[in-house]
């Protein structure tokens, strides 16, 4: 029916925009937490300084990473500053098919971690497209130094992997698998149709 079909486009319209609304908020507060700590780092910290916050446990140790996530890669800048935008792109342009709140979130996370990056990449020094990105977070037995958009990026892929074990879709339907069967089936070997029969086929 014409109306039904024009409540459910609408309805879906409603979903993609509020999907796209919260992927925008999540990616702005992201990056703009990202950026500014990252400012409170390089203004009040020199390099290979360290604060501790929680003892041993968490402190600020202000590094300049080259490569990516975790201090991996050093010395491909270019190579990852190349990923990184097109991570971005990719995003961008697929996020008009989300629908779900849960999977929005995460691509929100995930571009905000990623333009945090990026930015630092891009426009700090020593240049453009290969400047190092500001870390400083050192919490005790983790082998590397991070920020807060690694943090939004591994998070994005803890929520990844949680929604699809849970089988939740881009539109934030979820999978079923009903494998009873049916009553009355060829499959159940309980019921039979036909005629009233003994089990040893005489009447």
């Amino acid at each position: 029916m014409p109306e039904t079909n024009a409540v459910t486009k609408a309805s879906t319209r409603a979903l993609s925009i509020r999907a796209l609304v919260l992927l925008a908020i999540v990616a702005s507060g992201v990056y703009a937490f990202d950026q500014l700590t990252k400012l409170a780092v390089t203004s009040n910290l020199t390099e290979g300084s360290t604060v501790p916050v929680l003892g041993q446990l968490l402190q600020f140790h202000y590094v300049k990473n080259s490569g990516a996530a975790f201090s991996l890669g050093e010395g491909m800048t270019w190579i990852f500053s190349i990923v990184a935008a097109a991570v971005a792109v990719f995003i961008l342009v697929f996020a008009r098919r989300i629908r779900s709140l849960a999977w929005a979130a995460l691509f929100g996370m995930l571009l905000g971690g990623n333009l945090g990056n990026l930015t630092d990449r891009l426009f700090r020094e020593p240049s453009f497209g290969q400047g190092h990105v500001i870390d400083f977070l050192l919490v005790w037995g983790f082998p590397a130094i991070f920020n807060i958009a690694d943090v939004a990026i591994v998070a994005s892929m803890g929520v990844f992997i949680l929604l699809t074990l849970r089988g939740v879709g881009l539109d934030g339907s979820r999978e079923t698998k009903d494998t009873a069967p049916a009553v009355g089936s060829a499959a159940d070997p309980d019921i039979t149709t036909g005629s009233d029969t003994t089990p040893d086929g005489r009447p």
